[in-house]
């Protein structure tokens, strides 16, 4: 041991201050990245050397070398958004995204997300988010991941409607009128409400029911369409459906609640067999008749116009005639020891033996839940980062301070031969 070791130390020193400015100049240089999780720098002693001595056995240090750099996986702040695919993560999960070319899973916090030109969601080098998909009949196909994909291009052809539920109020001091009459149906009907119908093609029919009370507590329904549309004449009404509603004393309906229509024989070459249930949900209180909510479940065909995201990770495929079908389900990874995993540069992450293989789950508790129309921030504290500046800096000074005082006392050892 000697004063040359003193050098050595210093360098050690220099070199590893050196490394910690690199660390933290990387985490100011990422203060603005999406998704970022800051780094710390933890040093540690290099192992002593023994001198002996009046005491005993001493040791003396050989300097510091960095031990680990450690990356900070705390929750970032959130910035809002316009896009429906710009996803934030509350928690500790990790979106999953794959390399096309060569099917390899990375985990990242950056939710910045769009849909390419083939309808794979993506980040922006082109890795593609991975989920479960659904099935055409609206089950989840959790068994395994795989790309998130929307056929931007599609269409759902139509539905004809097959049901159609009425929830009404029919005024009990409506005068009682007897026998609907098809010629003259405003004068004979207290009340009527027009829903629209739609065949196998996606025509859309209007169809009128109109509400005749024929006793204190009991009414008719007849159900009308314009006759041009079985193929009769225009201005004309066609009858395709009636029945009876009764109710007590308390103004809740005691029979009559479904109904079925006529066999509908579409004069455009629909499906001539079409038939509709209506599900009545009436009351007859002392208050105006009124329509509170009818719901058919028919629909026109469709091109799909948006895609949306919501909170519990489901993509959904939003169409021009209002339908909203599921395409998929985001997936998240948690990891034993996130610190474990090896950053590959654009807020990406790999997994390691020291990360532990992922656990795979669905948006939750567990695996942390979903904000749409966000991004989260890097969670770099720019104070913190110049206060470690500061004391990188001085550990830098001080060392070379070591190694200029120790040239100096191996210039004055030289000098002695003078």
């Amino acid at each position: 041991m000697g004063i040359s070791s003193a050098l050595y130390s210093a360098i050690s020193g220099l070199q590893s201050n050196s490394q910690a400015m690199t660390v933290t100049g990387n985490n100011i240089s990422n203060s603005n990245t999406i998704g970022f999780k800051t780094s710390s720098t933890v040093f540690s002693d290099l192992l002593s050397a023994s001198i002996a001595s009046s005491g005993g056995n001493s040791q003396v240090g050989r300097g510091s070398q960095v031990q680990t750099v450690q990356t900070n996986f705390s929750q970032g702040g959130f910035q809002s958004s316009s896009s429906s695919t710009d996803i934030a993560i509350v928690g500790s999960g990790l979106f999953i995204v794959s390399n096309p070319s060569d099917a390899t899973d990375l985990y990242t916090r950056n939710g910045s997300f769009t849909f390419n030109d083939s309808g794979y969601l993506v980040n922006a080098d082109g890795y593609r988010v991975q989920g479960s998909t659904y099935s055409s009949g609206g089950l989840l196909n959790s068994g395994s991941l795989s790309d998130i994909q929307v056929d931007r291009v599609s269409q759902i052809p139509a539905k004809q409607t097959a049901n159609v539920t009425l929830q009404t109020n029919l005024d009990s001091n409506s005068s009682i009128l007897g026998t609907f009459d098809l010629t003259n149906p405003t004068s004979t009907s207290n009340y009527s409400t027009t829903t629209t119908l739609y065949d196998s093609l996606g025509t859309s029919h209007l169809a009128t029911c109109y509400f005749t009370k024929t006793a204190g507590n009991a009414w008719d329904w007849n159900l009308t369409v314009d006759s041009a549309d079985l193929g009769g004449t225009a201005g004309a009404l066609t009858n395709i459906g009636t029945g009876s509603l009764t109710f007590d004393a308390n103004g809740t309906l005691a029979s009559g609640a479904t109904g079925t229509t006529s066999t509908l024989a579409w004069v455009d070459g629909a499906d001539p067999a079409q038939v509709v249930t209506y599900n009545f949900e009436p009351t007859q209180f002392n208050s105006t008749s009124t329509v509170f909510s009818q719901d058919q479940d028919g629909y026109t065909s469709g091109q799909v116009t948006d895609v949306a995201v919501d909170t519990d990770g489901k993509v959904s495929a939003v169409y021009s005639n209002g339908e909203t079908i599921a395409v998929g389900k985001i997936a998240l990874a948690t990891f034993a020891d996130t610190n474990g995993l090896e950053k590959k540069g654009s807020s990406l992450f790999e997994a390691t033996r020291e990360s532990g293989t992922p656990t795979i789950g669905y948006p939750g508790a567990s695996q942390g839940t979903l904000t749409t129309k966000s991004l989260e921030l890097s969670n770099v504290d720019l104070a913190t980062e110049m206060v470690n500046l500061i004391t990188i800096q001085n550990g830098y000074s001080a060392n070379s301070k070591v190694i200029t005082t120790a040239n100096q006392m191996l210039q004055e050892l030289i000098n002695l031969k003078q």
